[in-house]
């Protein structure tokens, strides 16, 4: 007997509470080192998996940035440890855009349990718009993402 695996559709597994991105993930052994904890550059992962869903949910695919000539990539990045997640546990990555001038985005991060009453990591990323052409930092944003940014300060009010 034969099994036929029909291709799932691709659906944006964050959701929006309190103006927080959330995106939730389970801890499989890929994530871990050899003694079941999560290897650190795993929340890295984790941290750019939801910033992708949020402009994904918010209607902007990171594609079609990249499409279009802009890089968002990592100029500064901050995290502490507060305590270790292990193999097996059903983790909250939450993260949330800091109001700025200018063009840099920076994302805040809180690593925590499913109730959101343990705090295992927090961070923060710092992205600038850099042109694919020129390898420059562009002077403005693409308009998609320029909309989608006012409506994350929207959404946040």
């Amino acid at each position: 007997m034969s099994f036929t695996q029909h291709p799932q559709p691709v659906l944006s597994s964050v959701t929006f509470s309190d103006g927080w991105f959330i995106l939730s993930v389970r801890v499989f052994p890929h994530h871990t080192d050899y003694a079941g904890i999560v290897w650190h550059g795993t929340y890295l992962t984790w941290m750019e998996e939801l910033r992708v869903e949020s402009l994904s949910w918010l209607g902007v695919e990171y594609s079609d940035l990249v499409a279009s000539g802009c890089d968002l990539p990592v100029v500064e990045l901050m995290l502490r440890y507060h305590q270790s997640v292990t193999m097996g546990m059903t983790i909250l990555i939450k993260g949330r855009l800091v109001p700025t001038k200018g063009l840099r985005m920076i994302w805040e991060y809180q690593i925590v349990s499913e109730d959101s009453q343990q705090n295992y990591v927090s961070g923060q990323v710092t992205l600038v718009p850099l042109s694919r052409e020129t390898g420059k930092i562009m002077r403005r944003l693409p308009p998609r993402l320029q909309e989608a940014l006012e409506k994350i300060k929207m959404l946040s009010i």
